[in-house]
């Protein structure tokens, strides 16, 4: 009678701990979730406003028009990307292409006076804020539950249930690099 009630209490024991890593691993799951949420809002801000920064820019220099339609044209990509690999890749393209407009405006003084272009930066800037601090919180939570899924002895469970690791919001090496401009050619 001892060791069936010890070994019921060693199954319970046991039964418990699972169901506390269990729990652990979707609050994680769910912060994830949560944190790719908040890249998404700020994302959506940044895609609003683009085509009004691009509409105000267009008049000064057509001979950018590249840049204008690339910029277009990256923002419908990734507005239908749903993984944290592909839009970091376009969004990092984006925010180089966006680099190019606003140093555009030191060659045309009478574009970087315009006032709805100077209050589209400036939005624009407060965005591109809010997207490195949703990009932090995204990647810390993802390091948590990444940490989670690699340690012993959740890593024996995490697959099992099936939680996997997740990719962090991060720039590739190359478009790290200060994007250079040259209105000479």
């Amino acid at each position: 009678m001892f060791f069936l009630i010890v070994g019921l209490a060693v199954a319970l024991g046991l039964a418990g701990y699972m169901v506390m890593l269990y729990n652990g691993l979707v609050r994680s799951n769910n912060l994830v979730d949560e944190g790719w949420s908040g890249i998404e809002v700020q994302l959506k801000r940044r895609y609003d406003l683009i085509p009004n920064l691009v509409e105000t820019v267009k008049g000064y220099d057509t001979h950018e028009k590249d840049t204008f339609e690339k910029i277009v044209a990256l923002r419908n990509t990734a507005m239908s990307s749903d993984t944290a690999t592909g839009k970091a890749e376009i969004e990092n393209q984006i925010t180089g292409a966006l680099k190019s407009i606003f140093a555009l405006a030191e060659a045309y003084p009478e574009l970087k006076a315009n006032e709805n272009f100077k209050q589209l930066q400036q939005d624009l800037s407060k965005i591109e804020d809010e997207i490195q601090n949703a990009r932090r919180y995204y990647n810390a939570t993802v390091r948590e539950l990444n940490t989670k899924i690699q340690v012993f002895p959740t890593s024996i469970f995490a697959g099992v249930l099936g939680f996997s690791t997740r990719e962090y919001f991060e720039a590739k090496e190359g478009e790290k690099e200060n994007v250079k401009v040259d209105f000479d050619q």
